[in-house]
């Protein structure tokens, strides 16, 4: 075994002699644990604080899921991976694409390269929409790697999972997508397989379905907490190493009157440049709207006419709410983002509000609660907490969530 893996121009420490663990708690921000804590509800969270490290570090930009999950489990920003939304577009064809299909990745997961070192890999993830980009150039044929979502545990085979049987093995049901429990089976799976499969390296990444209803202090937010804070001791052993970070945060982004806040960037080109002039493009979209209606802090518009960039700009940055209007060039380059993969101009809105593309092309229905989103500067931040001191980080260096299993195999070893 090599001393050294490079892994997409990074190099790793080799082989864990315990379990490295990372774990992505969506859409988390470190008011959530700071609540929970004065309560004395996450015990066992604030003894790994107390031994280790309380951080924080900048999430991958867009601050959406997919992005940052995908820049944790490769260590390396959207430029590199090539994944930088939950969906993106093809001005050649028109086709608005959902990326969660491995074709669109890059480079390999850390998982991969550590699986062909040896390996025995875990993961669990709480919506089925990550797993294949999660378990890409994984086999599942000799007993080394497991991968599953919550989501879709009933439908789990040895061929496609490493594991089958999953709700009898486990002792729960598939949770509903839209619960807390959704999250509890990432984090029980990850307590069994630690125990019984004993993974070199693990990745547990939940959802943030509470964090989009409830702020942090929330008794409902506190209950989670408390929920995660029972698992972490139990995967608190062995000198097992455990990160734990976000791909995002979240804010709140409605109205005094409970309605989104949001403005509608396609409505507002449409009628300074004519229909069909500009495409907006939301990459926090996904099947998922109950969470977010498909507004967030991030936006990319494609133009028809490329001599109409500059003033289509100007005309974005007269808006009092949107924070950040760039160039695709720009915007790359300040943001780590694939240029062949972003529009024209990109654009990021306030902390409070959101951006969407027409007034009548978002479905707002199944908006229950005042909206909580996520996608900009303001989400970027996130907490990275470790159960052992870090003792190669220096107070001045840019630390990101997708530094995670550096840090977390570093401390396996």
């Amino acid at each position: 075994m090599a001393q050294t893996i490079t892994i997409n121009e990074r190099n790793y420490t080799g082989m864990p002699t315990s379990t490295a663990i990372v774990i992505c708690l969506d859409g988390s921000q470190k008011e959530y644990f700071e609540e929970a804590s004065k309560l004395n509800l996450t015990p066992n969270l604030d003894k790994i604080i107390n031994a280790g490290e309380n951080l924080l570090a900048n999430s991958a930009i867009p601050s959406f899921t997919n992005p940052n999950n995908i820049s944790i489990v490769t260590g390396r920003p959207s430029s590199v991976h090539g994944i930088c939304g939950n969906f993106f577009y093809t001005p050649s064809t028109g086709e608005e694409v959902m990326m969660n299909d491995p074709r669109f990745l890059r480079v390999p997961t850390i998982f991969q390269k550590y699986y062909e070192q040896g390996a025995k890999i875990a993961i669990v993830t709480a919506k089925d929409k990550l797993r294949k980009l999660l378990s890409h150039g994984l086999s599942f044929n000799d007993a080394r790697a497991i991968c599953f979502s919550s989501e879709k545990s009933d439908q789990a085979t040895i061929s496609e999972n490493g594991i089958d049987n999953i709700n009898n093995w486990l002792g729960m049901d598939v949770p509903d997508v839209y619960s807390q429990g959704l999250s509890e089976f990432v984090m029980a799976a990850g307590v069994k397989l630690l125990y019984e499969f004993k993974p070199d390296i693990m990745y547990l990444s939940t959802t943030d379905f509470i964090q989009h209803k409830y702020a942090p202090g929330d008794q409902v937010a506190n209950t989670f907490y408390a929920m995660f804070d029972k698992y972490i001791g139990e995967l608190n052993v062995n000198n097992n190493s455990i990160i734990i970070t976000a791909d995002h945060g979240m804010q709140p982004k409605s109205k005094a009157d409970g309605s989104p806040n949001a403005i509608y960037l396609q409505d507002i080109l449409d009628k300074k440049f004519g229909e069909h002039s500009s495409k907006v493009i939301l990459p926090i979209t996904d099947p998922y709207v109950v969470h977010h209606g498909a507004l967030g802090s991030f936006a990319t518009i494609y133009l028809e006419d490329k001599s109409k960039i500059n003033d289509a700009m100007e005309e974005i940055k007269k808006i009092k709410e949107i924070d950040v209007v760039v160039s695709n060039e720009a915007g790359c380059e300040e943001y780590d983002l694939p240029k062949d993969r972003m529009g024209d101009i990109i654009c990021m809105s306030s902390k409070y509000m959101t951006i969407g593309s027409s007034e009548s092309s978002h479905d707002l229905s199944k908006l229950k609660e005042p909206l909580r989103s996520h996608g900009g500067l303001h989400e970027r931040e996130v907490p990275f907490i470790s159960n052992k001191k870090i003792n190669s980080f220096l107070s001045n260096e840019k630390l990101n969530n997708y530094d995670a299993f550096y840090y977390s195999i570093a401390g396996a070893m």
